[in-house]
C-alpha cells in the first residue's frame, strides 16, 4: 500500500500544477490582461517569483544546516545559495518594469487610432 504525499509535498504539486494552469492562461489573454498578470506575478514583495524567491532562499539555510551536519554536500548549499542570490537579482531588475507593465495593463482594450511602431529588440542594459 502507497503512503499519501505529505501535505507539504502535495502542496508543492499543487502550486506547480496552478502555475502551469496560469501560463496556459497567459498565453491566450488580450495583451492588457496579460500584462496586469505579469506585473502581478513579478512583484518582488507580493508576486509568485518573490515567493519562489524567498522559498529557494529557506531551502538554502535549511541546505546550510544539513550541510554542517554532514547530511548534504556542500555544493547543494552553495548551489540554492546562488540560486537565491540569483533569483533577487532577477527580481530587482524586473522591478524596475513593474510600473510600465502596470501602466499597460490598465490601457483601455481597444486599439488605439495609430499603431505603435516595432521596437528594436536589442537593448543594453544598465545598472
Amino acid at each position: 500500500m502507497s503512503h499519501p504525499a505529505p501535505y507539504p509535498v502535495r502542496l508543492a504539486d499543487e502550486i506547480t500544477r496552478q502555475l502551469g494552469q496560469l501560463a496556459d492562461h497567459l498565453a491566450q489573454l488580450p495583451p492588457h490582461q496579460a500584462a496586469q498578470v505579469i506585473a502581478r506575478v513579478l512583484d518582488p514583495e507580493t508576486g509568485v517569483l518573490g515567493g519562489i524567491t524567498h522559498l529557494v532562499a529557506t531551502g538554502s539555510v535549511f541546505a546550510k544546516d544539513q550541510a554542517e551536519r554532514g547530511a548534504l554536500p556542500p555544493e547543494v548549499w552553495l548551489a540554492l545559495g546562488r540560486a537565491s542570490n540569483e533569483l533577487h537579482d532577477i527580481s530587482l531588475d524586473l522591478d524596475e518594469h513593474k510600473d510600465t507593465l502596470q501602466h499597460v495593463g490598465t490601457q483601455p482594450a481597444t486599439i488605439a487610432a495609430t499603431t505603435p511602431a516595432p521596437a528594436p529588440l536589442v537593448v543594453r542594459r544598465h545598472r
